[in-house]
């Protein structure tokens, strides 16, 4: 989650955006079957969601409810991204490399010292052992203000000397990479999370709204690649500012931007995979709605059908 209050930066256009492929026009059959067209063929990336209802981080996850959730991804994405090495989640790269999924692998950063070590000990160990592709020391931690701009980079510069063969990153707002010049320096590749989303963008301007954040990005990235870490749009709940959940928006926003990423060849993890209850504690009730899968594991778009009835 990246909410954005206050600042606007602006931008030049770039000549590849293109206008969304949706239109009023379309019934929600056809919207219907487009997404599952696109799904089906693949996507790059999405996000893991692990826990269950009744669970949150900190809870223990047997690793069937792991292989099972990775078993329902597997014929739609070649890359996973995971949050944590601890607590469970240190057996989502290895479970999903043994499915032939690459892994974008996070470890949890925050203000606890101690399970932050034990993060960046488990991160380590499991790029050692060949089950990490792409490492991301910290999510947003900058944008919750768990740790110092220099305490960040202490523990991103441990990781890239430890796995020097292993591509190494640090996953913020696209803005915190421009206020932090020396995240870019440091990083070896930009891991971004852009959320039209949460700046309250309408969604009839959420695609240009994605565009204007990765251009901005892009700008300061110099010649590093950029991979956009997180993306969504919530089914279901309030409404922030202009940006309004539904299961329509949350479809049209997903055929877009993955549209818009094979037309421009950005790499792109969805946000999210399952809806996860837990995250109503710090998102409010549109954190439990991010999910392409419900929390019962059923594809969402299968609920158009119902509504007919």
């Amino acid at each position: 989650m990246s909410i954005r209050l206050g600042q606007t930066y602006h931008f030049q256009p770039l000549p590849y955006f293109k206008e969304e492929v949706f239109t009023a026009s379309m019934s929600m059959e056809e919207i219907r079957n487009l997404f599952i067209e696109i799904l089906n063929n693949g996507v790059h990336g999405l996000c893991f969601s692990l826990y269950e209802n009744g669970q949150m981080p900190g809870s223990k996850v047997h690793i069937d409810q792991v292989i099972r959730r990775l078993e329902i991804l597997k014929p739609h994405t070649r890359w996973i991204r995971s949050f944590s090495t601890t607590d469970s989640n240190e057996n989502i790269p290895i479970e999903a490399s043994k499915m032939g999924f690459k892994n974008l692998v996070g470890a949890w950063l925050g203000k606890d010292l101690k399970k932050n070590e034990k993060e960046i000990e488990n991160l380590i160990e499991l790029g050692k052992q060949g089950y990490v592709h792409i490492a991301a020391v910290g999510n947003e931690v900058l944008y919750r203000d768990d740790l110092s701009l220099d305490s960040l980079l202490n523990y991103i510069q441990r990781v890239k000397k430890a796995l020097p063969e292993i591509p190494v990153g640090y996953v913020d707002a696209y803005y915190q990479f421009v206020e932090h010049p020396a995240l870019v320096e440091n990083c070896d590749l930009i891991l971004t999370n852009l959320y039209p989303f949460w700046e309250g963008t309408h969604i009839d301007h959420s695609l240009q709204h994605l565009n204007h954040m990765y251009n901005i990005t892009r700008s300061v990235a110099g010649n590093k690649k950029i991979i956009i870490t997180e993306s969504g749009w919530p089914s279901r709940g309030s409404a922030f500012q202009n940006a309004q959940p539904s299961l329509q928006n949350a479809l049209r926003y997903f055929i877009n931007t993955q549209l818009w990423t094979l037309d421009t060849n950005i790499e792109l993890f969805y946000f999210s995979s399952f809806d996860e209850m837990w995250k109503i504690q710090t998102e409010g009730d549109v954190g439990a709605s991010w999910g392409i899968w419900n929390a019962n594991e059923i594809l969402k778009v299968n609920e158009i059908h119902i509504e007919k009835q």
